[in-house]
């Protein structure tokens, strides 16, 4: 069983930056892919970034070039960096995890087994 706990979400103004953290439970987290995904109101949940367990990151288009991922496996943490944020990108961003999936695409949510709470992120214009 692996617990996620999401923080760093919070209020910024559009062009501003925030740096989610996604902390696990459990001793084999370099074992697990790690996602982020995001819900904004009256939405379907979104993919958003992803980190394979060898390392191997996927982005999503509204995101590239403005999103960063990346793990501590020493600290059994996963980051989302957020720069140049947008109003759209205003929603409530949930960490997942899945260990070591033997197939299908990290970018679809019913791969993930394990999800966080959710962390509210809100970019004013």
């Amino acid at each position: 069983q692996v617990q996620l706990v999401e923080s760093g979400g919070g209020l910024v103004q559009a062009g501003g930056s925030l740096r989610l953290s996604c902390a696990a439970s459990g001793r084999t987290f370099s074992s697990y892919a790690m996602g982020w995904f995001r819900q904004a109101l009256g939405k379907e949940r979104e993919f958003v970034v992803a980190s394979s367990w060898t390392g191997s990151t996927y982005y999503a288009d509204s995101v590239k070039g403005r999103f960063t991922i990346s793990r501590d496996n020493a600290k059994n943490t996963v980051y989302l960096q957020m720069n140049s944020l947008k109003p759209e990108d205003t929603a409530v961003y949930y960490c997942a995890a899945v260990y070591r999936p033997l197939g299908g695409s990290l970018m679809v949510e019913t791969l993930y087994d394990y999800w966080g709470q959710g962390t509210q992120v809100t970019v004013s214009s």
